[in-house]
């Protein structure tokens, strides 16, 4: 009987052998191909062990500075090419989309952990076009009116949780984000500390662990899960963490087939998914990641912005002041009304915020999202093989003083340009090419009135014994506080306008 240390050790050695028998031939090796500067690493497994594990954003923008406007990494049998400044990244991933906008493959976080199922890391094919057709057509600026009717009630209710549990902010953020979307997706609403919320969170958080490039050695080094099954040293724990997750999807999908069956269900996109699905294209793995991807997206990233808008009016009150004051004239200096859509092409500012909120501190992907070019290319002098994998380096792109002028402070103003009303100009929070997220008009409704409401509410005063370091917000924070601030309420008219107004959106159905 083999000894788990026999067996990783058996596993070990076949990595080394099937490594270099993968690369003898290798095309990066060939003389008609030249990379951009290669950053020094080791043998066999070359940079995957300086790439931090969380927070890989000032790792990236340090290279960036050294390298310049491209660097090469190799992580295990991987190459990557990181693109630093918005003109190659517009050059690459923009213009030539049709040829750097797969996936690389990820035997771990995809096939194992994910069943084949999440959209964002399938490479290009008719599943993808499929899936993403589906997600198209309930995230679509089509639908914008089905979400703001949610987003209204939604960041009302974020409001009163404010107002009466202003220590529990960072929860009341999460519950907020998941409610809209639960709201559209499966037709219910969310609880503040739901423990389903609670655990959607928590599946997301496990992906973005092993999604962090050197994690997981088979994801470095695919050849690996051509292995015997009994070698896979990293299956069981993928298993485990794959039976988690859809255990975690599965408990909303059943809730709607048992209301469904009581004629107690809503008209929702799950119940027009299953309807839609009468051919069995998607399995069942499939439906639960379609629609749990939909969850993960339209909670995390509102979520994690609504923190980065509270550290910025912390630390760089000043802008804060400019919001209020436009907010003030708009809505009443005395807490006469809450900011509505309608208030939208008056409130500028607000809008410019949202902007700078995906800008500051790119948070979800500090370095991008990777991608896989489909065949060979040239650019610049250079010669990149087909399968090379490319990201936009977010961190150094966003905090480069030759893109943003003060870079590091958070000014809305910024924005205040021609482009104002293009949600996707100016930064790259969603992705750029043929992969820009989906859902990115829902996430960025979400954050506008939310941002609107909040700033025309509420304080946010750093505590100056434990100041906000917003280069090191992490990312990961296991349903605790991100950073410490305090919040209050601007004044009792306003909080009295919340009681007035926001009471009846805790209790609504």
């Amino acid at each position: 009987m083999f000894t788990t240390n026999t067996t990783v050790l058996g596993a070990a050695v076949a990595a080394v052998v099937l490594f270099y028998l993968s690369t003898i031939l290798t095309k990066t090796r060939s003389p008609k191909y030249k990379l951009p500067p290669q950053v020094p690493g080791i043998p066999i497994f070359g940079n995957s062990f300086q790439v931090p594990a969380t927070q890989q954003g000032p790792w990236a923008k340090e290279l960036a500075g050294k390298y310049g406007e491209m660097f090469t990494v190799k992580f295990g049998g991987s190459t990557w090419v990181f693109l630093n400044s918005s003109r190659v990244v517009n050059d690459l991933m923009e213009k030539r989309a049709a040829i750097y906008s797969s996936r690389p493959p990820f035997p771990m976080t995809q096939d194992i952990m994910s069943g084949g199922g999440r959209l964002v890391l399938m490479p290009y094919g008719d599943r993808w076009r499929k899936t993403r057709k589906v997600m198209h057509q309930i995230l679509s600026t089509r639908q914008k009116d089905t979400f703001r009717k949610f987003q209204d009630v939604e960041s009302k209710h974020l409001l009163y949780d404010y107002l009466h549990h202003a220590d529990r902010w960072f929860s009341a953020n999460g519950r907020y984000s998941n409610s809209v979307i639960m709201s559209v997706v499966f037709g219910i609403r969310s609880k503040l500390d739901d423990p389903q919320v609670a655990k959607l969170f928590e599946t997301a958080e496990l992906f973005l662990e092993q999604q962090q490039p050197g994690t997981n050695l088979v994801d470095g080094f695919p050849v690996l899960a051509g292995l015997p099954t009994w070698l896979q040293w990293w299956r069981p724990r993928g298993e485990r963490l794959f039976e988690y997750t859809k255990k975690v999807y599965k408990t909303q999908l059943d809730g709607v087939k048992a209301r469904l069956e009581k004629g107690q269900q809503r008209d929702c996109f799950a119940v027009d998914f299953l309807n839609s699905n009468k051919d069995g294209y998607f399995d069942e793995t499939q439906q639960l990641f379609t629609l749990g991807t939909l969850m993960e997206a339209g909670s995390d990233t509102t979520r994690v912005s609504l923190g980065q808008m509270i550290a910025g009016a912390a630390t760089y009150p000043d802008w804060v002041q400019r919001a209020r004051a436009q907010l003030d004239r708009v809505c009443g200096a005395n807490a006469e009304r809450l900011p509505e859509w309608t208030d939208r092409d008056e409130l500028p500012y607000i809008t410019a915020t949202v902007k700078e909120i995906f800008r500051w501190r790119p948070n979800i992907a500090e370095i991008g999202a990777p991608t896989s070019l489909t065949q060979d290319d040239e650019y610049e002098g250079y010669r990149f093989p087909k399968g090379t994998v490319f990201v936009w380096n977010a961190w150094a792109i966003a905090l480069n003083p030759e893109e943003y002028p003060e870079p590091e402070r958070f000014y809305p103003d910024r924005f205040l340009n021609q482009d104002l009303n293009n949600g996707l100009k100016g930064h790259w929070a969603f992705g750029p090419g043929r992969r820009v997220c989906v859902g990115w008009n829902v996430g960025e409704g979400n954050v506008w009135i939310a941002a609107a409401r909040l700033l025309y509410c509420f304080d946010f005063v750093q505590d100056e014994a434990h100041p906000i370091d917003t280069m090191r917000i992490p990312q990961l924070t296991k349903n605790k506080a991100p950073f410490p601030v305090r919040i209050q309420v601007r004044s009792q008219a306003h909080a009295d306008l919340i009681e007035r107004t926001c009471r009846e959106a805790v209790t609504a159905e």
